[in-house]
């Protein structure tokens, strides 16, 4: 063992320990995260306009702060792209994290000093619980790589501004810089296929041991690899062990990659945004995501179902339930103030409260009051894989309202498969009853013949990949959608079916 390893055993047990005090005491945590933010906020532009000096309690900050998205945000945030401080947040944030909007175009998401330590720190934690855990810290002694966007970041009223990836890349620890790749040279390369390309060339021979990045374009770049040397990347990297996700459910990919790299490795599923670093996993013997309370953010939780009323009740962390879904509403220390952060979670565990992303608020199919949910389809998914041998690379589902021939509409379930299954039918199938089985409402559609069985429609090898290049969103943190509302993406799809 060498003395990175064992160190890393050391420090893991004292983060360790030190989290289980918050752990042990959630709403005394985020009662004084709550407290903390409003104080720290009083002298601000929002906190002014809000009346923060009078806010004392959560029912104080209900009354005088509405549920905001980014659109309602935005107007403090172009403020502090003139220049002005103390909007948001005492003085200017340290960044601006550029994504990309749905309805408003570029978002500038406001990154601080305390925002990004906390995002550091998470990253670090996530690592360090599962070296805890498994006793397993071997691999800090090997090669780790990052798949993210580029480090090189722009200004915008005195404010860097990147990705939040590539922002994240200049924290990346000292200990750490030795064994990182690839080259800050190759991140910087925008065009992701080049830039795939440059890694490849940079780790084939190197002893990777962990691997991270959004699993669609880490997908891309194990197959390249495995094309350039005709092996499983687990042959080509004997001691890669881990790898480290976010962004999408990981499980509809899990056959896929295992088949790439030869043998099952250990994974670690993150739960991060530019908004903030939420929750990562903590244990390798069960599902679910430890929700971070200690971290800056104060969390309120909408239920779904009700979130587009007139008045949705906001609840805090001690009046959740478990298996609801709930938007979730974020506070956090870079002067986001309940903000819709757009996804929804379930609580699977209250002691400690542990979450799975279910979808997003405005992903869903409800066509015809179905209300289909992202963890359906892809607990669905998972069914279907499991019980046809099949592999899938990427998938996306949408309502077909108006078929033609007289038909009764369906869903329509877009799938780009790495290994087609054993028996098509049957994978139509298990979908379907794994559909009818987890939401009533598409049950007593199917059963009143207002909708038929699902449809699966096959889209060519590199289809997806080739669509979000033609729309140049190729790589880095960009997702396909997991399902929509309309047909938008479905129809711009149809060029690649088989």
């Amino acid at each position: 063992m060498s003395l990175k390893s064992f160190a890393a055993k050391i420090f893991a047990r004292r983060i360790v320990r030190r989290n289980l005090k918050w752990i042990a005491n959630p709403v005394t945590t985020q009662k004084r995260v709550f407290e903390e933010l409003i104080a720290r906020a009083k002298g601000t532009q929002f906190g002014s306009d809000h009346d923060f000096s009078n806010i004392k309690t959560h029912q104080d900050f209900v009354k005088n702060v509405p549920i905001r998205d980014y659109e309602q945000l935005k107007p403090y945030v172009e403020l502090i792209k003139e220049g002005k401080t103390d909007i948001l947040w005492p003085g200017k944030p340290a960044y601006f994290a550029k994504t990309s909007g749905t309805t408003s175009g570029a978002k500038y998401i406001p990154i601080t000093k305390e925002s990004i330590k906390h995002q550091v720190n998470a990253s670090r934690d996530a690592i360090l619980t599962y070296i805890h855990e498994t006793r397993n810290s071997k691999f800090v002694d090997g090669r780790m790589i990052f798949l993210q966007g580029s480090p090189e970041l722009d200004e915008i009223g005195g404010i860097k501004m990147g990705r939040l990836s590539g922002i994240s890349a200049h924290y990346v620890p000292n200990y750490l810089q030795k064994n990182r790749l690839p080259s800050w040279e190759t991140n910087c390369i925008e065009d992701w296929e080049t830039k795939v390309n440059a890694i490849i060339e940079e780790t084939e021979n190197e002893d990777m041991t962990v691997i991270a990045g959004i699993p669609s374009w880490v997908q891309m770049y194990f197959e390249k690899l495995k094309e350039k040397h005709g092996k499983d990347v687990g042959a080509l990297f004997k001691n890669f062990e881990l790898f480290i996700y976010g962004g999408v459910n990981y499980e509809p990919y899990r056959a896929k990659f295992e088949g790439l790299i030869g043998r099952p490795v250990d994974s670690i599923e993150l739960f991060p945004a530019s908004e903030g670093f939420f929750a990562y996993q903590d244990t390798q013997k069960e599902k679910g995501m430890l929700l971070l309370l200690n971290s800056g953010i104060f969390y309120e939780f909408v239920k779904a179902d009700d979130f587009f009323g007139p008045a949705p009740e906001r609840l805090t962390i001690g009046e959740v339930e478990l298996g609801v879904n709930y938007v979730m509403i974020i506070s956090t220390d870079a002067g986001l103030w309940s903000y819709n952060l757009g996804d929804t979670v379930q609580f699977i565990s209250l002691e400690p409260f542990k979450v799975i992303v279910s979808g997003r608020i405005k992903h869903f199919i409800s066509a015809f009051g179905e209300h289909v949910i992202a963890k359906e389809v892809e607990q669905a998914m998972q069914e279907g894989i499991e019980n046809t041998d099949a592999e899938v690379n990427e998938f996306t589902v949408a309502p077909q309202i108006t078929p033609a021939d007289g038909e009764l509409p369906y869903h329509e379930w877009l799938i780009e498969f790495g290994k087609l299954p054993s028996d098509m039918e049957k994978f139509i199938a298990i979908l379907d009853q794994s559909l009818q089985d987890q939401n009533s409402y598409y049950f007593d559609l199917i059963d009143g013949k207002i909708l038929q069985t699902l449809k699966v429609s096959c889209i060519e090898k590199d289809g997806f990949k080739n669509y979000m290049k033609s729309i140049g969103k190729l790589g880095g943190q960009n997702k396909i959608q997991r399902l929509s509302n309309d047909r938008k993406l479905a129809d711009s799809l149809q060029s690649y079916t088989i």
